[in-house]
């Protein structure tokens, strides 16, 4: 028994010298702790980088399929269950960055976004109508432990997303879509807009859970050729009840994703592009596909004339997941784009008069909404948020901009999927331009909006109001 223990032993630090030698022949350690590969316990500090440089007690073992893990345990406290944890892969040739078994957050981003949230408040003004907004948009979280793509990391973007309310710096945020790749079966893919939203609400910071056209799940039926995966209204059902609850939110009705949250004289009103029928054929399968159907309808626009027709004295800023219009101002959604752009200009134009869609279009997608903007005083549309294109871009047609951000999703450069955006990144997991998020400070008082972006994202933009 002794004799196989310490064969076990010069076989485990045999091994554990070889995944060293590969590590740094690679040449860019993510912490010093990478180095410890051989099976024991070791006492770590300040020196290797352990989180808020405490001591702790780096714990390094094997699991049933021969994986090495590491754990990292407070010297000051008895529990034997680790607080970090990570694993060693071996596409990487490395461990993964320890997480916080806790709240799911790698230490070294929360750092990360420490220096960040320091950086942003050197360039905002603090008072009235000086408004954070916290932004992020399409995760598109996926049951797979992907190193360069879609994965679990969608997930992990979220919660250390959320990190951010711990700066005290937003007012509010808002996720503008696809949270989920929707390639997933239904039960899985409801299950992960659980965790998602799990993840993301908060009980102290105003929060808009937006629709993206992946979050009905129509990519696994498209791939399976099946039956609807996901039920009517599921996201829905899902992810808007707790949003619907918050105390200073408004609404009309909670049917179409509408909804707002005023912050001094500016008024954030989000929309729904993936507004879509729930119709089966007689094999089950939807008859709109909304990972290709982009669209607004005309209960939803009632709701948004009812808003604006009551909105005297605000600055007005819109979010939704995709863009109503391009940059050549035509129609960018598949029914009703133009329409909802040329709303917001009659808006801005004190006009009245009534809308109507394109000739030729399905019945479901007609309108045949009044308006009247004549009574409205001191007030205008200055911006409107989105995502869903995977780049930053942005444009001014008719005095509104528009903003659009990259995906926080992982975008390999070796995936066809990924934009021309993210290939110049060269995005890497673990890396500091793995994920992506925003802080937008909307100034009345300076004419402003500016855009701070960390990860892959531009660090700062600025636009004139």
């Amino acid at each position: 028994m002794n004799l196989f223990k310490q064969t076990k032993g010069i076989v485990d630090r045999i091994i554990g010298a070889k995944k060293r030698s590969a590590i740094e022949k690679e040449g860019g350690l993510l912490d010093p702790m990478q180095k410890y590969t051989t099976i024991g316990e070791y006492h770590v500090g300040p020196e290797d980088g352990t989180p808020d440089g405490k001591k702790f007690v780096l714990t390094v073992y094997q699991d049933k399929d021969g994986v090495l893990h590491q754990g990292l345990s407070s010297e000051n406290t008895a529990e034997l269950a680790p607080e970090y944890v990570r694993k060693y892969n071996e596409k990487l040739g490395r461990f993964r960055a320890f997480r916080n078994k806790k709240t799911g957050r790698r230490y070294l981003v929360e750092d990360y976004l420490d220096d960040f949230t320091n950086e942003v408040k050197k360039h905002i003004r603090e008072g009235r109508n000086s408004v954070n907004i916290g932004v992020i948009t399409d995760t598109h979280f996926k049951d797979k432990d992907s190193i360069d793509f879609y994965g679990w990391n969608g997930l992990q973007h979220v919660q250390e997303f959320s990190y951010l309310e711990k700066s005290g710096l937003l007012n509010m945020k808002a996720h503008l879509g696809d949270w989920i790749d929707g390639s997933d079966a239904g039960l899985l893919g409801e299950s992960e807009l659980i965790k998602l939203n799990n993840s993301f609400k908060s009980a102290t910071l105003p929060y808009l859970n937006i629709k993206g056209n992946h979050d009905e799940n129509d990519k696994f039926d498209e791939q399976h050729d099946l039956k609807a995966s996901f039920p009517e209204n599921e996201f829905e059902n899902i992810m808007w009840p707790d949003m619907y609850r918050q105390k200073n939110i408004h609404y009309i009705s909670r049917q179409h994703g509408v909804a707002y949250f005023d912050f001094d004289d500016i008024r954030v009103i989000s929309v729904n592009t993936s507004d879509l029928p729930y119709v089966l054929n007689n094999k089950g399968q939807k008859k709109y596909d909304a990972k290709i159907t982009l669209a607004v309808r005309e209960d939803q626009i009632e709701e948004i004339i009812e808003i604006l027709t009551r909105s005297s004295n605000k600055k007005i800023i819109f979010m939704s997941h995709a863009n109503p219009i391009n940059r050549k101002g035509s129609n960018a959604l598949k029914y009703n784009g133009r329409s909802l752009h040329e709303l917001l200009v009659a808006f801005n134009q004190r006009e009245k008069g009534r809308m109507h869609a394109s000739d030729g279009e399905p019945a479901e997608f007609r309108l045949s909404n009044d308006f009247d903007f004549t009574h409205v005083k001191n007030a205008r549309i200055i911006a409107y948020f989105c995502g869903h294109r995977h780049r930053e871009d942005q444009y001014r047609i008719n005095g509104i901009q528009y903003i659009l951000f990259n995906c926080s999703a992982l975008m390999g450069p070796k995936h066809s999927l990924t934009t021309k955006f993210n290939k110049n990144l060269k995005r890497q997991i673990d890396h500091s331009n793995e994920a992506a998020g925003y802080i937008v400070n909307v100034d009345l008082k300076r004419h402003r909006i500016q855009v701070f972006g960390y990860g892959a994202a531009a660090r700062r933009r600025v636009y004139f109001i």
